[in-house]
């Protein structure tokens, strides 16, 4: 996983070129709590409606904010939908000049209704498709393969996603993937749910689900067993370099050609909408393929992508600070979340710019107890980020005595980063906070009531910060607990 974090961070700015069905989400939010009287259905009374990227325009839209650049290559109708959906992508920063807009051909739309009862628990009701209008010409093939022949010579790999929408015949497939071969570039593809994945012959990496490669193979995937065999029927059909079979839950099987294939577990989600999903995964793949790292590596970073995607409604982007920001958490048993004080500046910084509520706290925390971890629960409710600074051993004896602390400082360190209310734990060797405070600027100042005296409390309500007293809670203290140790044994 350090290795994981080291990759992506040094990724840099991968060029993809995206071929694929562009669309348009479109969301209906609105109370369900009641059945129509007319027939055994739910009536949505609407409230709200938005907009997003769909098809390949969700992908482009996952590959910038995973810190790639992305240059569109489809069909859009000349219409107020496709002015809507070329709009969006424009703003998110993608690149929308090889986006042909022929006259009679209309963008296709996907309208979800989801209803909420009691303003939460949102649930897809009803997704309406509008395509019949979809309409791809011969003459809009070939000005699009001219467009994929020009987008090679500046991309650093070429990304697909097919949707079985006409865009993408068999042979316009192959013509695009022997274009990218012939110019060295890598394709990556996220397959249609088809029958046969000929239509992919030379492509670096397949991405299907499981349902997907299960009917391009014929093949029922019921164990790891035939979970293999479907994978590598996929790939030698596809002649492709790989196949990364997406597992929702249990995470992903890639299998090479070089050898068995190889389970990526990712740690246990609720997954609450795979919606987008697959998009988050091709994006990362593509970033990944094209930024030169192994397959392997690329599939481990789409693994915590796609992970974060299914805990989220509907299709938002996962942004590539998020993922450093899972994998970070990922790692936090292992003393992931201790940071040098420098380090720490910069994550905050970071979620600063993402308008989060930097909450610190500071203490010795030695002989942590269920008085902490309930003080610290509580702090973490005030903000977004909870920023725990202990105190060093050498401080500790000067505040405390020379027979504290108990614990060590990279023994607290490590409980208090095992804590899931807990982001980040550094240490400070001064007598005071007031260095690291006026540092970090946090927005709340965080002090158990066991002392009447906040340090630091001028500073930060000088900048504009607040400064908060938690209750104490009773018969919970670390020195209550020497004491009663040392009365009980002598």
């Amino acid at each position: 996983m350090d290795d994981l974090v080291k990759c992506l961070e040094a990724l840099g700015t991968p060029r993809v070129t995206l071929v694929g069905d562009f669309m348009l989400d479109r969301y209906v939010y609105g109370e369900a709590d009641r059945i129509s009287p007319e027939a055994p259905v739910p009536v949505l009374r609407a409230v709200r409606g938005d907009s997003r990227p769909g098809g390949a325009g969700s992908v482009a839209a996952a590959v910038i904010a995973l810190g790639g650049h992305a240059a569109c290559i489809g069909v859009i109708g000349a219409d107020p939908p496709g002015d809507e959906l070329k709009n969006m992508l424009v703003a998110g920063g993608a690149d929308t000049s090889s986006l042909v807009r022929p006259n009679g051909s209309a963008t296709i739309v996907k309208s979800r209704y989801v209803g909420m009862a009691q303003h939460k628990n949102a649930q897809q009701l009803l997704r309406v498709d509008s395509e019949a209008g979809y309409v791809v010409s011969d003459d809009a093939r070939l000005t699009l393969r001219a467009a994929v022949r020009s987008g090679l010579s500046q991309c650093d790999v070429l990304a697909i996603q097919d949707h079985n929408k006409g865009l993408l015949t068999d042979s316009s497939t192959r013509e695009m993937i022997q274009d990218a071969v012939s110019a060295g570039v890598p394709v990556v593809i996220d397959p249609a749910q088809a029958a046969d994945y000929r239509r992919y012959r030379g492509a670096t990496l397949l991405t299907p689900n499981r349902f997907e490669a299960a009917r391009a193979t014929g093949i029922d995937i019921v164990d790891d067993e035939t979970l293999d065999r479907a994978a590598a029927q996929a790939r030698l059909a596809a002649e492709a370099q790989a196949v990364l079979v997406t597992l929702d839950r249990e995470g992903m099987y890639l299998r090479t050609s070089a050898g068995p294939g190889r389970r990526i577990a990712t740690r246990p989600r609720a997954v609450y909408d795979v919606t987008g999903a697959g998009d988050v995964v091709l994006a990362m793949m593509a970033l990944g393929v094209g930024g030169g790292l192994e397959t392997a590596t690329a599939a481990a970073l789409a693994n915590v992508a796609g992970g974060l995607e299914v805990e989220r409604f509907g299709v938002v982007p996962v942004r590539r600070e998020e993922v450093l920001d899972e994998m970070h958490r990922m790692i936090g048993l292992r003393g992931g979340k201790m940071l040098s004080r420098g380090a720490l500046g910069q994550k905050v910084a970071r979620r600063r710019e993402r308008g989060e509520t930097i909450v610190m706290t500071n203490g010795c925390f030695d002989l942590l107890h269920m008085g902490h971890v309930r003080y610290l629960q509580q702090a973490r409710e005030l903000g977004s980020c909870l920023i725990v600074a202990i105190n060093s051993d050498d401080s500790a004896r000067r505040l405390k005595g020379p027979s504290r602390p108990i614990i060590d400082q990279r023994e607290r360190a490590e409980m208090l980063g095992a804590l899931e209310c807990v982001d980040y734990v550094t240490v400070f060797d001064e007598d005071t906070p007031i260095p690291l405070l006026e540092l970090l600027r946090p927005d709340v100042l965080v002090k158990g009531g066991t002392t009447d005296t906040v340090v630091g409390r001028d500073l930060v309500e000088g900048y504009g910060g607040r400064v908060m007293t938690l209750d104490k809670v009773e018969g919970l203290s670390t020195t209550q607990i020497i004491d009663r140790i040392v009365g009980r044994n002598g």
